[in-house]
């Protein structure tokens, strides 16, 4: 059948070849194959023209070990790359990807933490359609490729971000994960000392992180395949940020099972069971690279880390427990793709932020982080992202327009500066916003870093 696909003349066809002549295609339609052919074989030049990684390779390297009988290999050249691309994709924008790598950009790239979810009704709407919760809404690829493109629909975003939860990690491992509804996710059954988190908990080693993030991650990692082809189908050029949960706020959902309750929980951990704290943070380390390297694989541009837990362990043990988990992280992706910017954010933990900047392209600040320190304490290491208050983003009948959100965004890009800047929040959104006042902010850094910038030039 790989006939149909090789441009072959006239004078070139012996009758050794006419048992192909249902498959074949006259010359004139080269990389085409005959409406004869059959349907598994119809799509190939279209992957062969789309690109399709190794799998070209492979093909162009199969074709060039076919051809004619009494045609030398010298004089047979068949085509090594397809004739013309069929692909549909919009060129990405790298706008967000050129401003996190540190080169110059025209405007400052914006998105929002948690601007996939409660905040938009068309979100509220989808899951009373769908009748799930959110938990539930992430098994399925389809409902998770549908929540992560709604607000990019909305919103002149300049990135779209996996939808999902910081806790599929666990969940992995083999704890259960619940969402009762009016207090937030929990770990129902926490880890109760080390005896109960080694029967439990498995030591994932490097060799075999990989097969086991392919199993137990396999929903997560379709989602992210079909955002990807989603984005392609509806024409969105943006890149896709996956993300993960550092090691020691997932070590502190295991062990205390609420960010509401048992805080000290974790702190505790380090300190009267440091041998199997040490082996879990070793474990979801190792769970996480792969995790995020898999992501990458299937689709998403950009990377970011959440220590989303930094405010409930202390300064010291953070250093001791935390930042090598994360300055491995940091240091893995970058080894495997330099390319990719990888974005960090220790929440409730800046004092922090100096050290992450040596590891990661993007250091994320919260909203106690001062402004106009904020670049000397990374220096040139790395790019900020934040730190914009939410709360001005809920309307009130005064206080929150779009005018004032404008000029709070004005003054923010004025400290920062608009250039190695993400626009963001210093949390998530929670729910209250107002999508008036979020589209206000999104093009508000657009149009006055844009001024900004064409001012200073």
């Amino acid at each position: 059948f790989l006939t149909n696909f090789i441009p072959i003349s006239d004078t070139m066809r012996p009758p050794l070849f006419l048992p192909f002549q249902l498959f074949f295609t006259p010359p004139t339609r080269a990389f085409s194959p005959s409406p004869l052919a059959p349907p598994a074989f119809r799509h190939l030049p279209t992957i062969i023209s789309a690109g399709g990684g190794a799998d070209d390779t492979d093909l162009v390297t199969l074709l060039r070990n076919i051809r004619p009988p009494g045609v030398s290999l010298d004089a047979w050249t068949p085509p090594s790359s397809p004739s013309a691309p069929i692909s549909t994709a919009p060129a990405l924008r790298t706008l967000l990807i050129d401003a996190a790598l540190g080169k110059t950009v025209a405007r400052t790239p914006v998105w929002l933490f948690r601007q996939a979810g409660r905040h938009l009704p068309e979100y509220t709407a989808y899951k009373k359609l769908r009748n799930k919760n959110f938990l539930e809404l992430l098994k399925c690829p389809d409902d998770v490729a549908e929540c992560t493109l709604q607000p990019v629909r909305r919103y002149n975003v300049d990135a779209a971000i996996l939808f999902s939860d910081i806790l599929v990690i666990p969940e992995a491992l083999g704890m259960e994960v619940t969402m009762p509804g009016g207090v937030g996710i929990l770990v129902p059954q926490p880890l109760s000392d080390p005896q109960d988190s080694v029967a439990r908990i498995p030591t994932v080693t490097e060799g075999e992180a990989k097969d086991f993030v392919a199993e137990k991650l396999s929903h997560v990692l379709a989602a992210v395949r079909t955002i990807r082809s989603k984005m392609v189908e509806e024409g969105h050029d943006v890149p896709l940020i996956g993300f993960s949960a550092a090691p020691w706020t997932l070590l502190y959902y295991m062990v205390g099972g609420s960010s509401k309750k048992n805080t000290d929980a974790g702190t505790r951990w380090l300190h009267e069971h440091k041998e199997e704290s040490l082996r879990l943070l070793d474990t979801l380390t190792t769970v996480v690279v792969q995790y995020l390297l898999a992501q990458i694989a299937g689709g998403a541009h950009v990377i970011q880390i959440f220590e989303a837990m930094g405010m409930m362990i202390g300064e010291e043990d953070f250093y001791e427990y935390a930042m090598p988990c994360m300055e491995r992280i940091g240091k893995e992706i970058k080894e495997k793709h330099p390319d990719v910017p990888v974005m960090v954010f220790s929440r409730g933990a800046s004092y922090a932020n100096s050290a992450l900047s040596h590891h990661f392209d993007v250091v994320t600040l919260d909203g106690s982080v001062d402004r106009a320190t904020a670049r000397e304490v990374v220096g040139g290491r790395a790019g900020l992202q934040g730190n914009y208050d939410p709360a001005l983003l809920i309307a009130t009948d005064t206080d929150h327009t779009p005018e004032t959100v404008r000029q709070s965004v004005a003054d923010m890009l004025k400290t920062f500066g608009p250039q190695r800047l993400i626009a963001n929040l210093g949390e998530g959104l929670g729910g209250k916003e107002s999508t008036e006042l979020v589209e206000a902010f999104v093009d508000a850094v657009h149009e006055e870093s844009a001024r900004m910038i064409g001012n200073s030039e």
